[in-house]
């Protein structure tokens, strides 16, 4: 029986299987990004209510316009430049959706795309089912910085868009404007579309304050803004992102959505447009309670003997492991991993999904921190049993 060869170049995610795993083994999940703490009773109330009052058919496919209104007024002070809700927003099924979209809206079989690793495990597969190729540049530990001559070293006469992900999952890296201004001369002198995953742009620690690449100068008529609401509203199960375009891209992005999927789910697009009008004290709120969990994760971790980089925003660590006292130390990151869950019921993301390039993230774990302080000190505990040389 024929089946298609591009399925042959990528996996099912290691991070849902590490969720299913969780399950098996009665683990705490600590490996898909995804809150154990409820959404905000307003939003789930404002999506009920709207269910009930027979919002339940398909929407405008580029988004419901008193939500693509919010979105614009956002993003146009954000970007400064005027972000118009009918030519420049569209509403997406995540960003999962929207990155795929993007990357069907702008390669061509043959082209080349570049992307940073690590990264998530979703970029890759984008590029390849829009028949592109994949290079991934490194960052390197424990900065993590970009650096000008890896990224130049990497671009060919082929290389059509760059894909950027701040701040960073899995890292935490905020990536500030000195790098940003690296992807904007690149971007320019070689005529690349930027593509942005920015669904962390309001988890942010330590006073530090996101730069949306798009509102750069030289990037303005070349970037393609991703976001979501799944991570600031805890709402991973809504499916909700948005892109933000220029004309030229919003152009080849909105035939590519629909008919990908039509539309965003109604009621929940317009139960969104309830979240873009909370109040300040809401995220302030929920930046707190981030930093809370995440010096919490980054404690539990140090007395184990993980080393690692504290995050700057995002809600995961990329902790290694290699100088822990243990016979495990030295186990690829896969086996660390499937070990943690069977053995301790703490299930995390083996580094190396985050990679393409051999040689990196053999020796480290993604911890996501985006739970109940209680839970994070049980698997805190469960942890400490692990034995010593």
């Amino acid at each position: 029986m024929h089946t298609a060869q591009r399925v042959t170049y990528f996996r099912e995610s290691v991070i849902r299987e590490m969720t299913r795993l969780a399950m098996d083994y009665d683990a705490i999940n600590l490996s898909q990004g995804y809150p154990d703490f409820d959404t905000p009773l307003p939003l789930k109330e404002a999506a009920v209510n709207a269910i009930r009052e027979g919002n339940n058919q398909y929407s405008f496919t580029w988004g419901y316009l008193p939500l693509r209104e919010k979105l614009a007024e956002r993003y146009t002070s954000l970007l400064g430049w005027t972000v118009d809700p009918a030519e420049h927003v569209t509403v997406t099924c995540g960003v999962t959706e929207a990155i795929n979209v993007a990357m069907l809206a702008v390669s061509n079989p043959g082209d080349d795309v570049l992307l940073i690793e690590p990264g998530h495990e979703n970029f890759i597969p984008a590029i390849i089912l829009a028949g592109a190729r994949p290079v991934a540049v490194p960052l390197e530990h424990p900065e993590y910085r970009l650096d000008f001559e890896r990224l130049s070293a990497c671009i060919t006469p082929r290389t059509c868009a760059l894909l950027l992900n701040t701040p960073h999952n899995p890292t935490g890296r905020v990536f500030d404007a000195k790098e940003i201004d690296i992807v904007a001369n690149l971007a320019q002198q070689h005529d690349i579309v930027l593509i942005t995953d920015e669904i962390y742009d309001r988890i942010l620690y330590d006073g530090r304050h996101h730069l949306s690449p798009g509102g750069f100068e030289q990037l303005r008529e070349r970037t393609i803004t991703i976001g979501g609401f799944s991570k600031t509203y805890a709402i991973t199960g809504w499916r909700l992102g948005y892109m933000v375009a220029p004309t030229q891209l919003m152009r080849a992005i909105r035939p590519v959505h629909d008919f990908l999927t039509i539309c965003a789910p109604t009621p929940l697009q317009i139960a969104a447009v309830m979240a873009l009008s909370f109040p300040q004290d809401y995220y302030d709120g929920i930046l707190s309670d981030y930093h809370q969990r995440r010096d919490v994760m980054v404690e539990i971790l140090k007395d184990l003997g993980f080393t690692m980089t504290v995050p700057e925003g995002a809600y995961y660590i990329l902790a290694d492991y290699s100088r822990m006292e243990i016979p495990q130390a030295q186990w690829d990151s896969r086996s660390f991993a499937e070990w943690m869950v069977r053995e301790y019921r703490v299930a995390v993301v083996p580094g190396s999904v985050f990679y393409s390039l051999p040689g990196y993230g053999e020796h480290c774990m993604r911890f996501s921190f985006s739970k109940k302080v209680e839970t994070l000190l049980d698997a805190g505990e469960r942890m400490r049993r692990i034995k010593p040389l």
